[in-house]
């Protein structure tokens, strides 16, 4: 799988997901103080999944209509156990490989998916 992680997850995660054999390009490492849209405009192009903690990119694709077909997954986690919500970003990305299309949410205990619209715009 290919993926886009945004500035706020972790390079455990970023590590693991590499050492999972995932193509991982950090905006941390690549694209440091890039904007939301061009990240997103990024990951669309070169078909990357974007992982994020960030809530713009829902707001991006679905109320600025922003093409994201890529798939946006936002983690929402409690943050109380640093440690755990690292291994929960790296067992849910293993969990499934349906994410492009859909605008998907994780928290803690469960997985939320929604089809992303679709739109002829560009960032």
């Amino acid at each position: 799988m290919r993926i886009i992680v945004n500035e706020n997850v972790t390079l455990t995660v970023i590590r693991e997901l590499r050492r999972r054999g995932y193509d991982v390009i950090s905006v941390k490492e690549s694209m440091r103080g890039a904007d939301d849209t061009s990240i997103l405009h990024r990951a669309e192009t070169e078909d990357r999944l974007v992982v994020t903690h960030d809530k713009d990119f829902g707001e991006l694709a679905f109320r600025h209509r922003l093409p994201a077909s890529c798939g946006i997954v936002l983690f929402r986690l409690s943050g109380e156990d640093p440690s755990s919500d690292n291994q929960r970003v790296i067992d849910v990305l293993d969990s499934r490989t349906d994410w492009p299309g859909h605008f998907s949410v994780v928290t803690d205990d469960r997985v939320r998916m929604r089809p992303l619209p679709h739109s002829g715009r560009t960032p």
